[in-house]
């Protein structure tokens, strides 16, 4: 076990593993100060989608400190740990290591200041605004104790650290990097997500859970001129308008009431002087569904719109559609949920274990995983803010004010919800891989 601390880790890696034997209630304890260290280093230094190197690297040194097989550049920057404990189920514990390119605006004294050339080679701020460092770091912990325990455990386990979950490459990656084949076949999928509710509360639900997400980039065509005379143009700008507007009638007139779903026009951008008119628009759209065939219909609604619009208005091209990111639905196991929920009720206990009563619209590529491996997955929502903030309230209800994941102010609790996620996985991992015979 090395005992200096690795030019790849914050925080010596000896103090993030534990003597063999050590029951996982005593090793918690022990372990928490230095997971709280790790957690502040890898809040400062995020790092965007598919390019975090530097996380990588400290989640490879810790794992290897702790005895687990490890595996680099899986899908680029992930990392698969690999831990083999006897016969007995195969269990795959994900957690997402990107940050998002947004300026923090927390006031936390750990607040990243770190900056990175995005996509479009401009610097932008980096933040981890939507918890995946909490993630990494659950992870982490649940890691050291199951490997310093093996006594109460059979069987394998997978800890699978993903990047580029926010622009939903980095699941699909591993899986196109062989994962199937260079890894044990997993008999379940689990993840969980830090969300703004409680701290010492958890949200899941069996089915459906997080909507689909499409992305994509449309370019409309004119014909620019000056803008005094904008009789001799097709003027893209107002074009453009016309669809915007047009596109808030898909949900409203062509969904049905018991259906669901959201189109968002999320950028637009034309032009750069107030008196020329440009000879294009750009339009970056965002749809969210709960079903596929919605899914479909209102995907087909906004090409038809689109198309007929530019037509309309005379367009001397055919509009021009590129994805740019699709995530698919996250849909819960039943059975498997049934037995996640009992699991996390040792950690929660009846008040903390709540049901989340309707799918959210946010979106995760963690499905995939289960989708690619074909087994069941179960995906569940963990509670990382003050309680008092709720004080009164209905904890499952967002509230307005409260700071949720991607906003600039969202600043989750630091060493209780450590706790809480590493309990958590450490239970719901427990209840599939089983006590030894």
């Amino acid at each position: 076990m090395t005992t200096s601390t690795s030019p790849a880790c914050p925080v010596d890696p000896a103090r993030l593993t534990l003597p063999a034997g050590t029951p996982a209630d005593e090793g918690l304890p022990q372990l928490l100060p230095a997971l709280g260290e790790l957690y502040r280093d890898l809040h400062a230094h995020p790092e965007l989608s598919m390019h975090e190197t530097r996380t990588a690297a400290i989640i490879a040194t810790v794992l290897r400190a702790q005895g687990w097989e490890v595996t680099e550049h899986v899908g680029t920057t992930g990392v698969v740990g690999t831990l083999t404990n006897g016969e007995g189920p195969t269990v795959l514990l994900r957690a997402d290591t990107d940050g998002l390119p947004l300026a923090e605006d927390t006031g936390l004294p750990y607040a990243s200041t770190d900056t990175a050339t995005g996509p479009d080679g401009h610097e932008v701020p980096v933040m981890h605004g939507c918890g995946h460092d909490h993630h990494v770091t659950a992870l982490l912990g649940a890691t050291a104790l199951y490997a310093a325990d093996r006594t109460s455990w059979r069987g394998t386990l997978l800890a699978v650290f993903q990047p580029g979950e926010e622009i939903a490459a980095g699941a699909q990656a591993m899986v196109d990097d062989g994962f199937a084949d260079r890894f044990p076949r997993p008999d379940v999928c689990l993840g969980q997500h830090v969300s703004p509710l409680p701290t010492g509360t958890v949200a899941l639900r069996p089915g459906t859970t997080m909507s689909a997400a499409d992305s994509f980039r449309i370019r409309l065509f004119g014909s620019g001129g000056h803008g005094s005379q904008p009789e001799l143009t097709v003027d893209p700008i107002v074009l453009g308008a016309h669809v915007v507007t047009r596109l808030q009638t898909v949900v409203s007139r062509e969904i049905a009431a018991q259906d669901a779903a959201v189109v968002t026009v999320g950028s637009f951008r034309a032009g750069h002087k107030e008196n020329i008119i440009p000879d294009s628009a750009e339009l970056k759209v965002n749809v969210r569904t709960f079903d596929p065939k919605v899914r479909e219909r209102v995907l087909a609604a906004i090409e038809r719109i689109v198309r007929g619009e530019a037509e309309t208005a005379g367009a001397p091209r055919e509009p021009e559609f590129e994805p740019l990111n699709a995530f698919p639905l996250t849909v819960n196991d039943d059975d498997a949920t049934e037995r996640v929920r009992t699991a996390l009720l040792s950690v929660y206990g009846d008040e903390g274990v709540q049901h989340m009563a309707r799918p959210l619209s946010g979106s995760e590529d963690f499905g995939l995983f289960g989708t690619a491996l074909e087994c069941p997955s179960v995906f569940w929502m963990w509670g990382s803010l003050d309680p008092k903030l709720y004080e009164g309230e209905d904890p499952t209800q967002v509230r307005p004010g409260i700071p949720g994941n991607h906003s600039p102010r969202f600043g989750p609790q630091a060493e209780p919800v450590i706790e809480y996620g590493v309990r958590g996985l450490r239970a719901v991992a427990a209840e599939f891989n089983g006590p030894t015979a």
